[in-house]
């Protein structure tokens, strides 16, 4: 087994930045595939959805705002809507255990849904909401849909992270800000180096039961749910929308449309390329490399000014991994049986 780091290079994928998930998806049929989609009815999620769904698949989107995902998937075929919240575990167990029920395979399973930059907050166990919600959640949302992912014989788990990960490696030691400053980017930078790190893991456990996953940065999409903590002026300052509020897409600068930003995730999880290439991290329908430009830009305006590129070392690291794996399966009071 190869370890991350030798993987971690791009290949001849054929596509790039500027892709959209039509473009990746295009002579893949998902006929007779399952597929879920957490945060599938707004943004890139609702288009990782639509997509799965004009190739074939059957898709389930768990929900925790049901009216809003109702309006926004009406008339998509081969959808169905389940009530679940990510930084709920009694509603995350109860989502999956009625899938489980079905008895069907999980083919595709895109942990997408995400929160940012949010002033701190607690979920009910003390845990800080930004960790608790994109990785958390996601965790034990994964470990209780295992056997429908071990029985699909063939599956894909894709993690959203994002070139966010460069503001914060895991604070093992405090991941909870329990006896450090919060600072909201920091802490979002942590939960998505921790998506990476679930990838890293998560793959090298499950790969023998025939599941792969992978990590994902869409780039930056303006034209999604993400910023409505963030003021117009923030935006402004960031260069995602100018002076009246428009959302500019400028893709030599890691701006892209729903529609490119959604591709990454898609080609993650349908394309052969990647069948012995899992745990990577990948941006632009691609392979990331190794971010080599040291920690210079860490903050937030300058990554997406300047459309820094790649994976932290820290975040592929598969003592960190393990660390991760193993501290996740404390606080979600879970583990996988694998």
């Amino acid at each position: 087994m190869e370890s991350i780091q030798h993987l971690q290079y791009p290949v001849q994928s054929g596509f790039n930045a500027a892709s959209t998930t039509d473009e990746v998806i295009a002579g893949i049929d998902l006929t007779g595939k399952t597929a879920i989609v957490t945060g599938g009815y707004a943004g890139i999620g609702l288009e990782t959805v639509k997509t799965f769904v004009r190739a074939g698949a059957q898709v389930i989107v768990p929900a925790r705002d049901l009216a809003k995902a109702q309006a926004n998937l009406k008339g998509v075929e081969r959808v169905t809507i389940e009530t679940m919240d990510l930084i709920n575990p009694s509603s995350i167990i109860a989502f999956a255990s009625k899938f489980l029920a079905l008895n069907n395979p999980l083919h595709i399973l895109v942990n997408n849904a995400g929160i940012m930059w949010t002033p701190l907050q607690r979920d009910a166990r003390g845990y800080e909401s930004q960790f608790a919600t994109n990785h958390l959640g996601h965790f034990l949302l994964t470990v209780h849909l295992w056997p429908a992912l071990k029985n699909a014989h063939g599956a894909r788990v894709v993690n959203l992270s994002s070139r966010g990960h460069f503001a914060s490696p895991v604070h093992f030691e405090d991941p909870n800000y329990e006896h450090r400053p919060y600072d909201p980017q920091t802490a979002y930078g942590q939960s998505k180096t921790a998506n990476i790190l679930f990838s890293v893991e998560l793959n090298k456990r499950a790969q023998a039961y025939n599941v792969r996953s992978y990590s994902v940065h869409p780039g930056a999409i303006v034209d999604t749910d993400l910023k409505r903590t963030m003021s117009m002026e923030k935006l402004i300052e960031m260069g995602v929308v100018d002076k009246d509020g428009n959302p500019v897409h400028d893709i030599s600068r890691g701006l892209k449309t729903v529609a490119q930003g959604a591709a990454t995730s898609v080609w993650c999880a349908t394309n052969p390329i990647l069948e012995d290439k899992g745990g990577v991290y990948c941006e632009d329908n691609n392979i990331a490399a190794l971010h080599t430009g040291g920690q210079d830009v860490s903050d937030s305006v300058n990554r997406t000014r300047f459309n820094a590129k790649g994976v932290m070392e820290y975040a592929i690291n598969e003592t960190n991994a393990k660390k991760l794996w193993t501290l996740s399966e404390q606080l979600t009071n879970s583990s996988f049986n694998l």
